[in-house]
């Protein structure tokens, strides 16, 4: 069932968490990291999103956002969502060495039929869970948690060297994935 979360303040700047249904490791596979990727630049060039951090886990994103045009956040979230969920199953059902192919189009359509508003599949959980990060207290706290998430999960021992995050842009350095809106 959907959980209802607003994005009350259209010129604040949120955190939100967007998970794979069943908390899947999709994302350990580069083909399906590259379309998160080109989705967030399109978001940032076409539909006004400036990102200002983010992480790719196994099977889930962070990403600290706000924008910067007349669409609504939350527009630009289920736009992303729809696109990257449509695309990301399709490269699945087309890739012929995915080892997991049949198992996660399995899973895939078990969570989308137990939603009424999807058709076939389901590939996101259906909540964001917006956090105004309306003092400098929270924003710091969700910029931490955001480029430390590579860390506590044993990946890198710096957040910097973990390739999909923005933790790199903040510490300077030149190889980075995304650009992003530096906070603060």
């Amino acid at each position: 069932m959907a959980r209802k979360h607003i994005f009350y303040d259209q010129e604040a700047t949120y955190f939100v968490s967007i998970s794979v249904v069943y908390w899947i490791d999709v994302f350990t596979r580069e083909e399906y990291r590259n379309i998160i990727l080109d989705s967030l630049k399109y978001c940032q060039k076409e539909k006004g999103l400036n990102i200002h951090a983010y992480v790719i886990m196994s099977n889930h994103i962070h990403l600290i956002i706000s924008k910067r045009l007349h669409i609504n956040i939350s527009d630009i979230l289920r736009d992303f969502k729809k696109y990257t969920s449509k695309s990301i199953i399709k490269s699945i059902q087309n890739n012929t060495v995915e080892s997991r192919k049949e198992w996660m189009l399995w899973m895939f359509q078990r969570a989308g039929q137990k939603n009424t508003r999807n058709k076939k599949y389901q590939f996101w959980q259906q909540h964001n869970h917006p956090i105004l990060l309306d003092t400098s207290e929270k924003l710091q706290q969700r910029l931490d948690y955001t480029h430390d998430n590579p860390i506590k999960a044993g990946i890198v021992q710096d957040s910097k060297d973990y390739l999909y995050s923005s933790a790199s842009n903040y510490h300077g350095m030149k190889y980075n994935l995304i650009e992003v809106d530096i906070l603060g």
